[in-house]
């Protein structure tokens, strides 16, 4: 059942994408050839103003096809006869559909499972935190420079910041104070610790539930350039990379290890892995590499600039070079995913 819930999860997640380029196009009145939901061969087909759409055997993903890789017709309606702009907003419409989706599960999990405020619960005597002052009800709203709104980025930054000073500030009773800390190493845990633990989980009301949704949604962002960045300067390594087949399998291992607690349980783990693995789609499509929708912004920029199309032909061949690496990546990726998950 959880390897079902992963498959209907992806599925949804890219349908969703391109859900958004077909939107886009069709209010800038760009012609659709095809807009399918699964792929394969097809089950279901009906042609509606131009445009075929189909319900195809399996239940993986789905696509909009528009002709942006063609040369241009004559037709006015044409993706490459639309203004640049016209053609930015329907490219871009992807990912920012991913993080529309995103924040709707967010909004939803924070309604059913309430918010985790920056708030120190208790804080240890022995280590860094209560050393420099901090005492429980107190809320951290910085840390070296960046914002913090949920308790989880505490957790987060000294993670990726281990045995690293922070500068912390936070409020007490409507007053701003600032300390540096430095993290204290556990023995046991073998891990720096700054010696604070979350007050909990607080209920969401309609407003809340929207705010903190955002802060939940720009977690799983700013994680996820984060790990790009880390992966880029060689501090993680392509080995700990997962793919389709590795992300099923956490979504398996989470519904086996929920599914005794109940639906709610279950639901709102499932929301969470939503969320991560839609904004995560939506910030990595945007990457400025060829054959991924931020690739294709970026000639459309050049193209801005220039007032000039680049020759569809030249573009088409930075892209297929693209999917082969990207391919090769995939390749790869599911290849450590396959070793860790059978071996």
């Amino acid at each position: 059942m959880g390897i079902i819930i992963a498959i209907l999860i992806f599925s949804f997640i890219i349908f969703f994408h391109e859900l958004g380029h077909f939107t886009l196009a069709k209010l800038n009145h760009i012609d659709v050839q095809e807009f399918s939901v699964g792929m394969g061969p097809a089950i279901f087909t009906k042609e509606y103003h131009g445009t075929l759409y189909a319900v195809r055997i399996l239940p993986i993903g789905g696509y909009c096809a528009m002709g942006e890789d063609e040369e241009a017709t004559d037709s006015p309606t044409n993706f490459n006869n639309k203004s640049v702009w016209a053609r930015i907003c329907v490219i871009a419409a992807g990912a920012v559909f991913n993080f529309i989706l995103a924040l709707i599960c967010a909004v939803v999990l924070i309604g059913m499972a309430g918010y985790d405020e920056p708030l120190a619960g208790e804080v240890e005597e022995g280590y860094p935190a209560a050393e420099a002052g901090l005492q429980p009800g107190d809320r951290i709203v910085e840390m070296n420079g960046k914002n913090i709104h949920l308790f989880k980025e505490i957790q987060v930054y000294n993670q990726f910041h281990q045995g690293e000073d922070v500068e912390l500030t936070y409020l007490r009773d409507g007053e701003e104070y600032t300390v540096t800390i430095t993290p204290k190493f556990d023995e046991d845990l073998q891990y720096y610790r700054l010696g604070i633990s979350s007050s909990g989980y607080t209920a969401a009301n309609p407003l809340t539930a929207i705010q903190y949704g955002a802060y939940e949604v720009k977690y799983w962002i700013d994680t996820t350039i984060l790990s790009l960045k880390m992966l880029v300067t060689g501090q993680i390594g392509i080995d700990q990379l997962s793919g389709p087949v590795g992300i099923v399998d956490v979504v398996d291992d989470t519904y086996q290890e929920a599914r005794s607690y109940g639906a709610a349980t279950v639901a709102v783990n499932m929301l969470n892995i939503a969320i991560l693995i839609s904004a995560n789609l939506g910030v990595m499509n945007l990457l400025p590499l060829p054959a991924l929708d931020g690739g294709r912004l970026v000639f459309l920029a050049i193209e801005a600039v220039r007032r000039k199309r680049i020759p569809p032909e030249k573009e088409g061949y930075v892209h297929f070079a693209g999917i082969v690496l990207l391919m090769a990546l995939m390749v790869v990726v599911m290849f450590n995913d396959i070793q860790r998950v059978f071996f």
